[in-house]
């Protein structure tokens, strides 16, 4: 009888977000941003594209993100597609014997007895407690027997493309965006977004990528995802709301097809200092800037609401 690899298993906290954080840690000292053209390296042929659930065609989100991101480039997957071991069985196939699994995240959150029993003879809500489940994923390229539509990877966009549908987007949104200067930013109390003009970047997609960083700021105003913003140049703050938009732009690009490039190579001291002081930094950051691209990508014209990857075996254990 199949093990069933895929039922999540909750975990001591504090070692699921060590296990994360260090792995990012270890990534950024290295000098590599696991968000940055996480697919291009040594020549591997997946498609540039979020992760998604093969089975429901849903993206996955977060953290989820930058592990599978970082799974394609270490053991050179072909695809950006995954399923869970009884996903694989349902649609015919299997997961190959001796393959290993990718261990991805699912966000709940627990009330102790202790607190019920206080909630009950205080009068007041009882505080429930965040924690991480672990459950197993697959890439389509680890099973075999599944249908063909399920295995063929889509083809490459074409790089040095200005994409009309990025452009749709940013006047979908409303967002008050303001040609010219020689600097990109976000005015938080004025609520406008500050880009030089397109032709003034060495490459126009540049501009794309630029203003979708900004954008990520721009969501977290308090009428929008109401971020906290308030964080000065060098602050923590500051450096954990760079890297949510840092993030976000990331994720948005990939989605559009752009690879994503670093804007803020000189805040990786600052992120890393963040990281090490708090080792749920990185899964909160990637949480947010998920929230945040899914509304930015809400904008697009015809486009549904977003949804994440959360597999009928995954939501057993919720």
């Amino acid at each position: 009888m199949p093990r069933a690899f895929s039922r999540p298993v909750p975990v001591d906290r504090p070692n699921l977000y060590d296990e994360i954080t260090t792995r990012i840690i270890t990534e950024l000292e290295a000098g590599r941003l696991p968000w940055v053209q996480p697919w291009g390296a040594s020549g591997i042929a997946a498609p540039l594209a979020m992760p998604k659930n093969a089975a429901t065609g849903r993206g996955y989100s977060g953290i989820n993100v930058l592990i599978l991101w970082g799974a394609v480039v270490a053991r050179s997957f072909s695809c950006q597609s995954w399923l869970t071991f009884r996903q694989a069985l349902g649609l015919g196939g299997s997961v190959r014997k001796g393959e290993r699994g990718t261990t991805v995240v699912f966000a709940d959150r627990f009330v102790p007895d202790d607190e019920r029993r206080r909630s009950r003879e205080t009068g007041e809500d009882a505080q429930a407690i965040p924690f991480l489940k672990r459950f197993i994923v697959f890439s389509t390229d680890q099973c075999e027997g599944l249908p063909e539509d399920f295995v063929t990877a889509p083809p490459p966009v074409p790089e040095g493309l200005i994409l009309p549908e990025v452009e749709a987007l940013i006047r979908a949104s409303g967002a008050n965006v303001r040609l010219g200067g020689d600097k990109a930013f976000y005015a938080t109390s004025l609520d406008y977004i500050q880009v030089p003009r397109p032709e003034a970047y060495f490459e126009p997609i540049n501009w794309h990528r630029t203003a979708l960083h900004e954008l990520g700021h721009w969501s977290g105003a308090a009428h929008r995802l109401d971020r906290d913003l308030s964080g000065g140049f060098g602050s923590a703050k500051y450096a954990r709301e760079e890297l949510v938009a840092e993030l976000c732009a990331a994720f948005t690009c990939a989605t559009f097809g752009i690879t994503p490039t670093v804007r803020h190579a000189d805040y990786l001291g600052s992120w890393l200092e963040v990281l090490r002081e708090d080792n749920r930094a990185i899964v909160r950051a990637a949480s947010a800037a998920s929230k945040a691209a899914d509304d930015l990508l809400a904008f697009r014209p015809g486009a549904d609401q977003p949804a994440t990857a959360i597999a009928d075996d995954e939501r057993e254990a919720a």
